[in-house]
């Protein structure tokens, strides 16, 4: 893979034209109020230079991209040892492992991300041009020191993501939407609709599975309302999840899909990828976006309506924000029962405006009456989460659809989250309060045989 300056290069890897002097791809250390440290500081950048100049002498990017990672990672670190000998630079071991671990990352990886996307503590990396990344650590936003060298580095890192998934990013089509190996969802928006360059969401994919006994334990929701959603899981009732941007719902989708019986032939339909389904009987389906020529796109209504010809038990929506409102809700009303889908909106009762308005793409000539009236017939249930000041998400309201009154959609909450006040560590407190009502689905409880444990729950 490597070539070296004698005759006995390895085939694979003779010299390739080496690329123009550039900065070092690790993040330059924090400059010092001292002299001296300053000194050093330049010192290691400038052998930090020298060293990438002649690695990319000596490397075949190609061969070296079919290579383990770990098998690159030792290659490049004796080659770096080589060269530090032959040109006698004071680049101490630790040095030469940093600057290892970087050039493996931004060969055969996403560069400086690479640490953050380890750091299990990161649950997203909001990357704002080559010298802006922010990343959020337990609800919070936090600017980090890590930087790419310029905006062409940021682009082909955009551009390694998009290509593994078949999807492109460029000037004629700046907006992308994909996902990493681990099933991490990203969002890539290029120039010169990014007037500051490229930027990169990356929403990481957790290694932990969430279920809602976790969520539990963590104050998302309270043992009650695990409960009852566990109950209505296997009441197969149809439900949606709100929420604003970042507030947790699909991982709320997530743990409501591990509920699902083994036994159910289960399709997910997502934009990308993400949602983790345990269960073995599961065919994913993901849009597709048009070519160069404007040909080809697979939009998500495309997909719904393909569901139902694939004898489904449930479907699963990542996320309705279109037309595909209206053949998902006919999936809901045509016996798949215990589908779900999420949305975005802040209340439950927007959660119903936002479904009579996504209709209306599809329906425009539909009155709003049978609009809602087709609402009430699908869904039972509404999940509304929210990300709240102290950067917990916690289930707001757990709330039925009981039924119209006229023209209006009636709904009763079931659990509500109370906020009682805050702690000296500025987490809030409050309590998930139960409605003193009998739930609408008791009576389909019943059925399941599940209405006593039900009406103990909300009683207890």
């Amino acid at each position: 893979m490597f070539g070296r300056r004698s005759s006995e290069a390895h085939p694979a890897v003779q010299h390739s034209t080496p690329p123009p002097q550039v900065e070092p791809a690790s993040p330059a250390p924090a400059p010092s109020r001292a002299a001296g440290d300053d000194r050093r500081t330049e010192a290691l950048k400038a052998s930090h230079s020298r060293v990438l100049q002649a690695l990319y002498e000596r490397i075949d990017a190609a061969a070296a991209a079919k290579v383990p990672r770990d098998e690159l990672h030792r290659q490049i670190l004796e080659l770096i040892g080589e060269i530090v000998s032959e040109q006698r630079l004071s680049l101490n071991a630790r040095d030469q492992e940093a600057l290892g671990a970087t050039l493996v990352d931004d060969m055969v990886g996403l560069g400086p991300l690479e640490p953050l996307l380890r750091d299990e503590t990161v649950t997203d990396i909001m990357v704002n041009g080559p010298h802006q990344i922010y990343v959020e650590r337990r609800g919070k936003l936090e600017l980090t020191d890590v930087r790419f060298r310029d905006n062409a580095h940021v682009m082909n890192v955009a551009q390694r993501i998009v290509t593994k998934v078949g999807r492109r990013v460029d000037e004629t089509s700046p907006i992308c939407d994909a996902r990493l190996e681990d099933g991490s969802r990203v969002n890539i928006i290029a120039p010169p609709l990014a007037i500051d360059g490229c930027s990169v969401s990356i929403r990481k994919f957790s290694k932990k599975s969430i279920t809602l006994d976790v969520m539990a334990r963590q104050n998302n929701i309270s043992e009650n309302v695990a409960k009852v959603l566990k109950i209505a899981a296997a009441c197969r009732l149809n439900i949606v999840i709100s929420g604003g941007t970042g507030s947790g719902k699909t991982t709320l989708l997530n743990a409501m899909s591990q509920l699902i019986d083994p036994g159910e032939r289960v399709v997910t339909i997502e934009d990308a990828a993400e949602l983790q389904l345990q269960q073995p009987h599961v065919v994913r389906l993901e849009t597709r976006p048009p070519n160069l020529e404007g040909q080809g796109e697979i939009n998500m209504r495309a997909l719904v309506k393909n569901a139902l010809r694939m004898r489904p038990d449930r479907i699963i929506c990542g996320e309705v924000r279109g037309a595909e409102a209206m053949d998902m809700l006919q999936a809901m009303n045509t016996g798949h029962d215990g589908s779900m889908c999420t949305l975005h909106a802040n209340s439950p009762r927007e959660a119903i405006t936002r479904l009579e308005n996504m209709v209306g793409m599809a329906a425009a000539t539909l009155p709003t009456k049978a609009i809602r009236t087709q609402i009430v017939g699908a869904v039972n249930l509404i999940l509304q989460v929210s990300r709240m000041r102290d950067g917990i998400r916690r289930v707001t309201h757990v709330t039925e659809i009981v039924g119209m009154e006229g023209d209006v959609v009636t709904l009763q909450d079931l659990f509500t989250f109370e906020y009682q006040g805050e702690n000296r560590d500025g987490t809030l407190q409050g309590e998930f309060r139960a409605a003193p009502i009998r739930p609408h689905f008791t009576k389909r409880a019943a059925y399941y045989g599940l209405d006593r444990a039900l009406l103990a729950v909300m009683s207890g």
